[in-house]
């Protein structure tokens, strides 16, 4: 991937000089090509880093619970914590973007993230764990929305592959840590304020690549004449972009319903999958592998469909794949669970891939890095506020039927809306057209 980056930097590199410069001595040519590594390694690092925070408290939470004494209606709001979070200061990440830059912002996420993590199994109380757990997911919120943008705008020409890097590395993170955090807390003696606190240590290695990046602003455009004349004419500077009134474009609200639609459907399933199994007759060792295998199977998947959907002028195809798969695991769950609970499972993690399609599809609605800043934002927090209720409701329709039929019901319906949303902001155009459109 690197090779090819910057072999087509290589070629598209010319010497001001008569002479020819060899590439491997170009000095210009050496700063671009580090610059990319450090740009790959820290959208890795960064993606990684942008899930345990959560997953790796619900692997303890038995734990949290009883060290803090928290009630039962206090650790059942922990589920929707997160996307609350996502939702509220993902609105930050466009304004804090235009004033210190994406990768300065990004920075400050994985410090945050870091600082959060460190301090939450230490201050004491459950406020207090609360505090430490929003500063972690203020990072979080922030990095969520500027991927997109750091992909766009500084591999222009890559955004399937990158997009697809990066949602495999966020889909192995989430994995990882649900899966060792409770190996490494008995390894490390047992106290759950040493396995939550494990984590800072990955975030704090994420912070680096992006130190020497904090003043990079991406690739100098100059603006065409006609931008520029009316830019005079709307009296602001050549190099700020017209304000795109987001809200007025169809695709913007298609793509925020959607996305609100599948990290409802993921959360559902990260919450409740294994209690569907374990009270099917399922063992807990096998439930919480069933639960493993869905979250793996969005590192292939979130690798292959952003760079597919890249090549498709429209994505509805994928979006009605993805949405059959999750049917049919629905269905199996209903009908049953235990019988086929590992076709359950497969089918559910392909669905769950609508993740790293969604992220694709806001890097292809926008022509500018300003309204993929905009649009990123504007899906992401509608969408984790529309996110929010859901798992709620699952835990209270289980629990007042007193089986899984009618929150299985739920999802199944859920799944419909999320199919057809999906269809409409997979249609090949863009926000800036539309909301000019309407203006």
């Amino acid at each position: 991937m690197m090779g090819v980056m910057e072999a087509e930097e290589t070629t598209m590199t010319t010497s001001a000089s008569p002479r020819p410069t060899e590439p491997g001595k170009d000095p210009a040519n050496r700063t671009r090509t580090w610059t990319t590594r450090l740009f790959v390694v820290g959208i890795l690092l960064a993606a990684v880093n942008l899930r345990p925070a959560i997953t790796s408290l619900g692997a303890l939470l038995e734990e949290v619970r009883d060290g803090l004494g928290m009630s039962g209606s206090v650790a059942g709001l922990l589920t929707s914590v997160p996307p609350f979070c996502f939702a509220v200061f993902g609105v930050m990440a466009p304004r804090l973007a235009r004033r210190f830059g994406p990768p300065a912002v990004v920075c400050a996420g994985m410090a945050a993230i870091t600082a959060g993590l460190l301090i939450r199994p230490y201050v004491g109380g459950t406020a207090g764990f609360l505090a430490g757990s929003a500063l972690a997911l203020m990072g979080i919120a922030v990095s969520n929305v500027l991927m997109p943008v750091i992909v766009k705008r500084w591999f222009p020409d890559r955004v399937g592959s990158m997009t697809g890097l990066y949602s495999m590395a966020l889909a192995a993170g989430t994995s990882v840590a649900a899966a060792v955090t409770v190996p490494v807390t008995d390894a490390l003696g047992g106290r759950w304020q040493t396995g939550l606190a494990v984590w800072a240590g990955l975030a704090a290695v994420a912070v680096l690549p992006w130190l020497p990046l904090v003043r990079d602003r991406g690739p100098e455009q100059a603006p065409a004449p006609e931008a520029s004349a009316r830019a005079r004419a709307e009296g602001r500077p050549d190099d700020q972009p017209p304000a795109l009134r987001i809200t007025r474009s169809r695709t913007a609200w298609a793509l925020a319903v959607f996305f609100g639609l599948q990290a409802t459907a993921a959360y559902i399933t990260m919450g409740w999958m294994a209690q569907i199994f374990r009270d099917a007759g399922v063992s807990a060792g096998t439930a919480g592998l069933l639960l493993a295998v869905t979250m793996v199977m969005g590192v292939p998947l979130a690798f292959v469909i952003p760079r597919v959907a890249t090549r498709l002028p429209q994505q509805g195809p994928i979006v009605i794949a993805l949405g059959v798969c999750g049917l049919a695991g629905y269905a199996g769950l209903w009908a049953a669970p235990a019988a086929g609970a590992w076709a359950w499972a497969l089918l559910l993690g392909i669905s769950n891939c609508a993740f790293p399609l969604a992220l694709t599809m806001v890097g292809m609605r926008s022509r500018t890095g300003a309204g993929v800043v905009q649009l990123s934002a504007f899906a992401q927090s509608v969408g984790y506020l529309i996110s929010i209720p859901g798992p709620l409701l699952v835990g209270v329709l289980y629990q007042h039927s007193g089986g899984w039929g009618l929150p299985i019901a739920l999802m199944i319906g859920l799944m419909i809306p999320q199919m057809a949303v999906g269809i409409l902001a997979g249609r090949d155009r863009t926000v800036e057209d539309e909301a000019a459109a309407t203006a």
